[in-house]
């Protein structure tokens, strides 16, 4: 079977433009990590999974669950999902679907890895500065990894900086080994 991803892309892209030709990607956002928070829980998967549901028993259940579904687009496309038994891919399309607005927007995302936690002072500072650097605006994750020693270290993207502790002691110990 393809990869959840594979098979998550084409909805994503359909529901992003969707979203853009509409102007609410905020509103697709919101109701995408909804409706992929619905598609995860263990109960619904099971049920997503069961073969003695019919694609209308599923759509229904799933939109019971949602509250107030958005006609239109939602519905259509937690019909179309349970018809072509795809429910299950609802994280991924939503994942894709932040990368796409991410994207449109001019956002990249970071990830900051810390020998020590940072706090939201020195979280704001440290994503100025590396907007700053990297001349785009970021959304920044901080991950407390003690094996830095000391220092951070940050990517974005394909790029990374590294300043920590451990990060220089591996490039002396290249220098010296050659």
């Amino acid at each position: 079977m393809a990869e959840l991803v594979t098979i998550a892309r084409p909805y994503a892209e359909a529901v992003f433009r969707i979203a853009l030709e509409n102007k609410a990607l905020a509103a697709w956002s919101e109701r995408l990590s909804l409706l992929s928070a619905i598609a995860a829980d263990k109960q619904m998967r099971s049920c997503i999974g069961n073969p003695e549901l019919s694609a209308t028993q599923k759509s229904a259940l799933f939109k019971s669950l949602v509250g107030k579904v958005q006609e239109g687009g939602e519905a259509n496309l937690i019909d179309v999902l349970a018809t072509n038994e795809r429910l299950s891919a609802l994280p991924e399309i939503a994942g894709l679907f932040e990368e796409l607005k991410a994207a449109q927007e001019g956002v990249k995302e970071a990830t900051i890895y810390s020998a020590f936690p940072v706090d939201d002072k020195q979280r704001k500072a440290l994503i100025e500065d590396l907007e700053a650097r990297f001349n785009t605006r970021l959304t920044a994750e901080v991950v407390v990894d003690q094996s830095l020693i000391g220092g951070v270290k940050i990517v974005v993207g394909d790029q990374v900086l590294d300043t920590s502790v451990r990060g220089q002691l591996e490039s002396l110990r290249l220098a010296l080994k050659n």
